[in-house]
Parts: C-alpha cells; structure tokens; sequence
C-alpha cells in the first residue's frame, strides 16, 4: 500500500472540536489516485487526467500498461507500507488516512517575485526618522579590503517563493470519504487549487 496521496489544496476553513474548540483547517481534495507502477518498494501514483491533445505516446502507453485509458495529470511516486503491495491500475482513496494521524504536505510556495531583505528575511531595515533613505536597504554587504568580495550565500534581495516546501507534523482532523477531502489542522504551501502531495509522518515531528 502506498503511504500518500496526489491531491488539490481547496482552500481554508475551520471545524470545531467536541469542546467548541474552533480548528483551523485546510481542505485538500486527496484522491482518488491510480496506481501506474510498482517497482523497488516505490509505488507510482497518478492524479486527474490530462488532456489528449497534450499527451505523447510514451506518457499514454505507460498509462494503458497499468489499464487506464488516459494519462494522469500528475505522477508522484511514494514508498510502499508494509503488507500487500498494491496492483497497477488499483485506485487508492482518502481513506488511507485516519483522524489523528500525523501528515506531511509538500507543494509548491506562491510565487513573491523579486522582494527586498525585509520582506525576504525579515531584516529589520534602517532608521525611520525624517530625512533619512536606507530605510529598507541591507546596509553594508561585505568587508572592504579583506576578502574584497561578497561571502557566498550572503542574504541579498532576490526572487521569494515559488519553492518546493515540505510542511511536517500536520494532523489529520477529519476525513470525508465520499467527497476524498481531508481536512489537515494549519495552513500548507501553495495557492489555492495548487497540487500537493500528503504523506504519513512515519515517526516524530520536527515540532514535537
């Protein structure tokens, strides 16, 4: 069986809890997922379907090897849980996840374009006072006479976001079987209706 699915990220709402407890949640329709390919311990998932007119032979052939008619819009492979290996062409749901379950999300960051320090890394930027203008500037970037030269990996403005991102230790709050959504508590990356990937945990959070 695999341990995750391709999915949608749907947006943000809340539930609340038994005590009245409001939970923050986002909703990802997870599934339902083929299985394309198995092989090395490693299982090929597909989701959606991606349009004729834009699939090539190869990426179709593939996809009839494991009995589906079309090409999925996305691939993603995951490593194999213990038990029964699961057959191509199988079609895996959000019901692999239970509530309570820990969960790490993986997607693609919105996209920033080019910022400053202070909105890339926070800097706290320069006096606010009248009459001054490095209010948002870096300051000084290097030593002068030794090394004479920018350090590598110096913190500068540049392109933010648009980065693969892995969120590790979300919870699974509830699941709703019939409609493959899964409601995970806190915020993942990505925009709305961008392709994540879920996956077990499989041990300690970062967070715990």
């Amino acid at each position: 069986m695999s341990t995750g699915l391709i999915g949608r990220k749907l947006g943000m709402t809340r539930v609340f809890a038994a005590d009245g407890t409001a939970v923050p949640v986002t909703v990802i329709e997870a599934g339902p997922c083929h299985v394309v390919q198995v092989h090395d311990g490693g299982v090929q998932l597909g989701f959606g379907t991606r349009k004729a007119s834009r699939v090539t032979r190869a990426e179709l052939g593939h996809a009839k090897k494991a009995g589906l008619e079309a090409a999925p819009q996305v691939l993603r492979t995951f490593p194999a849980s213990d038990g029964d290996a699961p057959t191509p062409g199988a079609q895996l749901k959000v019901d692999i996840f239970a509530p309570g379950e820990l969960v790490k999300v993986t997607g693609t960051t919105k996209g920033r374009g080019f910022q400053g320090v202070v909105h890339r890394y926070g800097f706290g930027g320069g006096p606010a006072s009248h009459g001054n203008t490095r209010h948002r500037k870096p300051g000084s970037i290097s030593p002068g006479t030794n090394p004479s030269r920018v350090i590598k990996g110096k913190r500068m403005p540049g392109h933010m976001g648009d980065e693969r991102h892995t969120e590790l230790g979300l919870t699974v709050v509830k699941i709703d079987a019939e409609r493959n959504l899964l409601f995970v508590r806190g915020a993942i990356p990505g925009s709305r209706n961008g392709i994540v990937t879920v996956a077990k945990q499989g041990g300690r959070s970062r967070h715990d």
